[in-house]
């Protein structure tokens, strides 16, 4: 596809992805490919959350939401902090909380924008 002259692409389009950088996307996107997983996301959307706060807000077992958060912190979605004796999970950056937005805003167009508040790092 030829671009228009004088416009200059986005920086880091598709001419600066290689195979290396496409295989991480691909791996972050197939960690968003589960249900649980997404609606754990959407649960920290909000902000950090202990497992017991996940399991009593989306009604699953301790024991799949561990185990998906476990996948999140693999791929760098979310991230786990202490708090005491407890551990409280956030989204691992602002990143994060856009590309779910956007995902969510691709398959629901007529979705509003939720306020910066609910961001991560916001609170």
């Amino acid at each position: 596809m030829a671009r228009a002259q004088g416009r200059a692409g986005p920086p880091g389009g598709p001419e600066h992805m290689d195979a290396a950088l496409a295989g991480r996307l691909a791996d972050t996107m197939f960690a968003l490919s589960t249900p649980s997983r997404v609606l754990i996301l959407g649960c920290l959307l909000a902000g950090p959350r202990s497992v017991g706060d996940i399991t009593g807000a989306l009604g699953m077992e301790q024991s799949a939401v561990s185990h998906q958060l476990r996948v999140l912190r693999e791929h760098q979605l979310v991230r786990a902090e202490r708090a005491g004796r407890m551990r409280l999970y956030a989204l691992y950056d602002e990143h994060v909380s856009v590309l779910l937005e956007a995902a969510l805003r691709h398959v629901d167009p007529g979705r509003a924008a939720p306020e910066a508040s609910h961001r991560a790092g916001a609170s």
